[in-house]
């Protein structure tokens, strides 16, 4: 006569709630260590000896009527290039310039 155990006991662990528990205290944990300490490193970046400057040099605006400034002078549409090589020299990079366009106006108007 074979005789068994009706009832087997169960030797598992379940860890599913464990890694959602672990999970929201790693979130928890990374979301208020940058509230506290925001600059908790120090850099000191090195300086370069050309300082580049961030305001543009010159200003060309469109109107809505279509006409072409440089700063406050009116110029026509041909003569842009030797204005801007008067004002900035031979020297003409396009990020010391700023364009400004009304917006009625189009460029492709504008260069008619």
């Amino acid at each position: 006569m074979a005789l068994s155990a009706r009832n087997k006991i169960s030797i598992t662990f379940s860890t599913i709630g464990m890694t959602d528990v672990v999970f929201n205290l790693l979130i928890f944990f990374m979301l208020t260590s940058t509230l506290v300490h925001p600059h908790a490193l120090k850099l000191q970046l090195p300086r370069g000896s050309v300082q580049v400057s961030a305001k543009p040099q010159t200003t060309v605006s469109i109107t809505s009527d279509l006409k072409l400034y440089v700063e406050d002078q009116q110029i026509n549409f041909d003569d842009l290039e030797a204005v801007l090589k008067q004002k900035l020299g031979n020297n003409i990079d396009v990020s010391y310039i700023r364009m400004d366009l009304a917006e009625q106006a189009s460029v492709k108007e504008a260069s008619k």
